[in-house]
């Protein structure tokens, strides 16, 4: 398994609308074949933060999710909400580790 943290500080204008674009991503997303778990999670004190918690099946699977049409809508309909670039971090899995990996 692969586990991605994208970290999202949203403009406080847009926090609903990109919950609402975000939803609708990760509710495409898991239906994806190479994704085991896709979360969204918001920060309790200060709502214009939020991080998704992606998990992929094989180190291929993150390339496959961003080709689809439903990224593609996510990613350019919340461009403009970003009050500044998103960025992730790569975790392996240790506990449980059902691929075999690390």
């Amino acid at each position: 398994m692969l586990i991605v943290h994208v970290h999202v500080h949203v403009k406080p204008e847009f926090v609903e609308a990109f919950r609402e674009a975000t939803l609708e991503n990760a509710r495409n997303s898991v239906q994806e074949p190479g994704i085991a778990r896709f979360d969204v999670i918001q920060q309790l004190d200060d709502p214009t933060r939020f991080v998704l918690v992606e998990v992929y099946r094989t180190p291929d699977d993150p390339a496959r999710h961003k080709e689809t049409a439903h990224y593609q809508k996510w990613r350019d309909t919340v461009e403009e909400m970003m009050a500044e670039p998103r960025h992730s971090v790569k975790y392996a899995n240790v506990f449980p580790n059902d691929a075999g990996w690390g």
